[in-house]
């Protein structure tokens, strides 16, 4: 590997991930990244550019082009920056930016016997284009989600608890593990739930009160401090425990799961839960939440947990969540975004076909009682590791 470099040449497109990882690299990081880019990617540059400084402590450079495609004003204003650090060492990451882009820029560093290097953007090596005889470099997985995300053009506004308590955990599996007798308890409370007033729910059916299932579900969140009786109606202690008997049990099962499987899988870099970003589009700024997110391996995961039922064959329910998961993992994550559905309800043949077809993995009912092993198929199916 040639030694330390001083400056790197970054090409900007809407694929942020390899231009960030090597400035994260101890033995790869430049001391100044400088960023080339034409009008039409101004904006992913501006992005690029505060996390490098913020993630990895860089000094970042803008050096724009007329023209992303014109080779001869891009060989151009390659040899221009060169002239100008004749006496600095320099090397170019040609993952990025349009291919006239890449090539002429190319062209201009061996021209000048300077450095090329390639990210490979499934495993995360940083393969040396010249000199040739460079052995590849596996680069170190330190992106985080917020500087992951930023550069995608997306805010984290606010995260679930990173701590759970181990009664909440311990209910969760007892939910998935005895899913027969808890299903319909499960639907029950979730309505209660959704229909509570200032955290107070409707008087409790007479049938419900004498339903052994349902009561044994109150029992056990009065155990754990989720909710109360209070005069024939449920009052929750608190929002989050509203929001945890309307499923956040489950994102807090699927998260936990995510954390022992940190333990088997290190490239695991960054988990979160319950997040709320924001992005900007046509002048607005769209919210989104995203029950369970998480990098592997510098690649992004989105997780949809679902308790409620999402509907029978007519039903445009578990379509709609499809679709928005789909648009979620690529418009957050990239070319390589994966996204995944957990439903405490089995979903229709109709929706896990749709599922396929989208690359979208679903893990539904029985099959929860295996989550852990159905995730750890999915994150190496789908990640070099």
């Amino acid at each position: 590997m040639p030694s330390q470099i001083a400056n790197h040449l970054y090409l900007v497109s809407n694929q942020a991930t390899a231009n960030i990882t090597p400035t994260l690299d101890s033995e790869i990081r430049p001391d100044k990244v400088f960023l080339m880019f034409d009008a039409e990617m101004r904006i992913c540059a501006d992005l690029l550019s505060r996390v490098l400084k913020e993630a990895a402590g860089v000094q970042v450079q803008l050096w724009a082009i007329d023209d992303a495609w014109n080779i001869e004003h891009i060989i151009t204003r390659t040899m221009e920056l060169l002239e100008q650090h004749q006496n600095e060492t320099f090397a170019l990451n040609a993952t990025g930016g349009t291919r006239p882009m890449s090539i002429g820029a190319f062209q201009v560093f061996q021209a000048y016997q300077k450095p090329v290097f390639y990210v490979h953007p499934e495993d995360d090596r940083l393969i040396w284009l010249s000199p040739r005889d460079q052995t590849p470099h596996q680069l170190a997985d330190r992106v985080r989600l917020i500087h992951f995300l930023q550069a995608h053009g997306s805010t984290i506004i606010s995260q679930g608890n990173t701590s759970i308590p181990p009664a909440y955990q311990e209910l969760a599996e007892d939910l998935i593990s005895s899913i027969d007798y808890f299903d319909k308890p499960v639907s029950t409370i979730n309505w209660y739930a959704r229909n509570a007033v200032d955290g107070t729910t409707p008087e409790l059916q007479s049938d419900h009160l004498r339903w052994g299932a349902f009561l044994d579900l109150l029992d056990r969140l009065q155990m754990i401090g989720i909710l109360h009786d209070q005069s024939g109606h449920l009052r929750f202690h608190d929002r989050a425990a509203r929001q945890f008997a309307s499923g956040g049990w489950l994102e807090q099962y699927v998260y936990a799961e995510l954390l022992h499987i940190r333990q088997q899988i290190p490239e695991i870099q960054d988990v979160a839960q319950t997040l709320t970003v924001a992005r900007e589009s046509m002048g607005q700024t769209i919210h989104n939440e995203l029950d369970i997110a998480f990098l592997c391996n510098n690649h992004f995961y989105v997780i949809e947990c679902k308790t409620s039922q999402l509907g029978k064959q007519s039903s445009q329910a578990g379509a709609e969540v499809l679709y928005k998961l789909d648009t979620l993992k690529e418009l957050l994550g990239g070319l390589y975004g994966q996204g995944m559905v957990v439903s405490y309800k089995p979903m229709s043949d109709s929706d896990k076909h749709r599922a396929a077809d989208l690359g979208i993995e679903v893990c539904d009912g029985y099959h929860l009682q295996g989550l852990r092993s159905r995730l750890i198929q999915w994150i190496r199916k789908t990640n070099s590791i």
